[in-house]
């Protein structure tokens, strides 16, 4: 079995909530250098989809992100410890991830730039497919991290 198992270091995660269509939005975008993404389960390096009004942000500072937001109703908080990120990569990571996750991961239904919120392993994980590799980040809560770790070098193992 290919696949490679890594823990990495993102830059500063923010929770962005705030209403898609407001001006604010539009600013928060151009200061991204790309727009909120209004597809559910989208997103890109820089933004995840989290709800209809929800956003994980990588990168951004929260005074940039308040300036931004200005006085439209919303709120920006730094989430950054409160989840540990994983890379799982190579053409077999699909197949050790469908040991436990029940969403559809097939190439047509979860490819490059699909995010969801779900169980992997009966934690709650944002699953992000980066690329076709494919390369998978994984966020989950550091009070889980050891378990997951575990469980998923199993998978692998186990799959392999």
């Amino acid at each position: 079995m290919t696949v490679d198992l890594r823990e990495i270091a993102l830059p500063r995660q923010v929770d962005l909530r705030v209403d898609p269509i407001a001006p604010a939005a539009t600013r928060i975008g151009e200061l991204l250098g790309t727009p909120l993404p209004v597809v559910p389960n989208t997103g890109s390096e820089a933004v995840l989809w989290l709800g209809p009004d929800e956003w994980l942000v990588f990168g951004a500072s929260e005074d940039q992100l308040r300036t931004a937001l200005g006085d439209t109703p919303g709120s920006v908080v730094d989430v950054s410890a409160n989840r540990v990120v994983y890379e799982l990569s190579g053409p077999d990571a699909r197949d050790v991830l469908e040991q436990g996750c029940a969403i559809d991961l097939h190439p047509r239904a979860f490819g490059p730039g699909r995010c969801a919120q779900t169980m992997l392993a009966r934690a709650n994980v944002i699953l992000h497919q980066v690329d076709a590799a494919p390369t998978y980040r994984l966020l989950v809560r550091p009070s889980f991290a050891g378990y997951l770790t575990s469980w998923l070098r199993d998978a692998m193992s186990a799959a392999g």
